[in-house]
């Protein structure tokens, strides 16, 4: 009998090994499929190490940032070929939409002054492929009540796209404590020092905290701000690694990437490497991991009120995770959680699934939690008018506030993109203001036609890329800005 079952798992060993190889051999032939790898996907430029970014101050990293621009413009940007300087290209210096030609590349780390003496400061983190500038307006927010604002661009980002085959989410992270450092020596040991975390940054700005529960030489920030927070990923997301294996034979550089499309978005990288992905499984992971330890440990008293902003329909990060994960393990501390529902309008009941319909009762645990809960919905059934549900920490009191948005009625769910963006943001906004112009509007095309005929990725065009909702958005963290907060128990440099 024994040696029947070791004959059994020795062929089923013998299957899996080989179907396992008949999978890699299919990767490897369909990234052959397509045009070459272009320079911007194959130049990879020196960013700092962990360890050089925590023994470094502000200044330090600007200039270290100012050389990976220069290597970017002078190893890709100058050694274009004729058939990739195109006007769709960003990193053609002819291009509409190449970043240095604007008054501010925003794809760099910056810092936003109030008119006077800072309040406060704010630190922003922004998402996986994308750039500082995805919370610049939220940034200008807190500039505006006083605050001195921290954008900072995490490595790998803001450059090109092959910069994040090789970045590891440790270095995402000292430039995040860099950042916390930066704040703290701007305003002094007792003025309050905010988090702002878009996506990847969300998680990176919670890994923090987690951190500086556990080290007292660390800030402790005042308060969270979230916006679809990457507290957990896709199973798939898990084994990418394995996707990109035959990239490991030069002939098969291509599977190294996931996505490999063309650039016309000054701000954000459109190809997506398999080592993105893998990198944000690993810090998910161990974000999860340390999250579990310290509730069990009842290490999590400390932790600041963190407010949070999700779509109930999010096909980028688990929204089922920002709550089971997340928010329940908080302390009673006055968090709250604000859930975009799908537009119930009847133009979309027939379309929508029924997993999107059952979204948000999936979302929601029953009864009491230690977090405020607020569900943006339509006020009815086949009803275009907006209300905010809101539900206390400790009760299951639900309280209905008219809102003076609509939900469009072209629109009938918000994205994991969309949350940052106000309607009128020149590049993603579906009414751009046009005192601005970064090369392309994004957020206004709808085009009709045959697939192929444009560069366009049509999937991305159908996401939509700014947030109706966003007046809201916007009151709720002014709201939090003008909050009274306790200094930090303990803080460090």
């Amino acid at each position: 009998m024994f040696r029947a079952l070791v004959k059994i798992g020795k062929w089923t060993s013998i299957v899996i090994l080989i179907f396992l190889c008949s999978l890699l051999a299919i990767r490897a032939w369909d990234s052959q499929q397509g045009d070459p790898l272009a320079p911007w996907q194959t130049y990879v430029p020196r960013e700092l190490t962990a360890a050089q970014i925590d023994a470094t101050d502000w200044s330090g990293y600007l200039a270290a940032e100012q050389r990976v621009f220069d290597e970017v413009r002078t190893q890709v940007s100058e050694k274009l070929d004729a058939s990739q300087r195109v006007v769709t290209n960003r990193y053609f210096e002819g291009a509409p939409m190449y970043p240095e030609h604007f008054k501010f590349d925003w794809n760099r780390s910056y810092e936003l002054e109030p008119s006077g003496p800072p309040v406060g400061a704010v630190v922003l983190i922004h998402g996986l492929t994308d750039s500082p500038y995805s919370l610049r307006d939220i940034a200008d927010l807190y500039r505006k009540r006083g605050f001195v604002a921290i954008g900072v661009r995490v490595p790998g980002h803001g450059t090109v796209p092959a910069a994040l085959t090789e970045a590891q989410w440790p270095e995402w992270l000292a430039a995040t404590r860099l950042a916390m450092r930066e704040a703290r020596r701007r305003v002094g040991p007792n003025a309050p020092i905010h988090m702002v975390g878009y996506s990847n940054g969300g998680a990176l700005a919670v890994k923090y905290t987690l951190d500086a529960c556990e080290h007292s030489e660390l800030t402790m920030p005042s308060r969270l701000v979230l916006l679809s927070p990457m507290i957990g990923v896709t199973a798939f997301a898990r084994f990418a690694g394995l996707a990109g294996l035959p990239a490991l034979l030069p002939a098969f550089a291509k599977a190294a990437w996931l996505d490999l499309l063309p650039e016309y978005n000054p701000f954000k990288y459109n190809s997506f490497p398999v080592n993105a992905a893998r990198q944000t499984y690993l810090l998910t992971d161990v974000l999860r991991g340390q999250l579990l330890r310290l509730a069990r440990e009842h290490q999590l008293s400390r932790l600041p009120p963190i407010l949070t902003f999700q779509s109930v329909i999010d096909d980028t990060v688990s929204a089922p995770a920002v709550v089971r994960t997340l928010y329940a393990q908080l302390p009673d501390n006055g968090s709250e959680i604000v859930l975009f529902d799908v537009n119930r309008n009847h133009r979309f009941d027939s379309l929508l699934r029924a997993s999107s319909l059952q979204a948000l009762g999936n979302l929601l645990p029953p009864g009491p939690q230690r977090y405020r809960t607020t569900v943006i919905a339509n006020q009815g059934e086949n009803d275009s008018h907006t209300v905010a549900r809101t539900t206390p920490a400790d009760s299951d009191k639900t309280t209905a506030t008219p809102l003076t948005i609509d939900y469009p009625n072209n629109i009938f769910s918000l994205s994991h993109i969309a949350l940052p963006f106000p309607s009128n943001d020149p590049l993603y906004g579906t009414e751009p203001d046009t005192s601005e112009n970064f090369g392309v509007r994004l957020g206004t095309q709808a085009p009709r036609g045959e697939r192929g005929a444009l560069i366009l990725n049509l999937d991305a065009v159908l996401r939509i890329s700014s947030n109706p909702f966003y007046p809201y958005v916007h009151d709720r963290i002014e709201n939090v800005i003008s909050e009274p907060t306790m200094p930090a128990a303990r803080t460090g440099g």
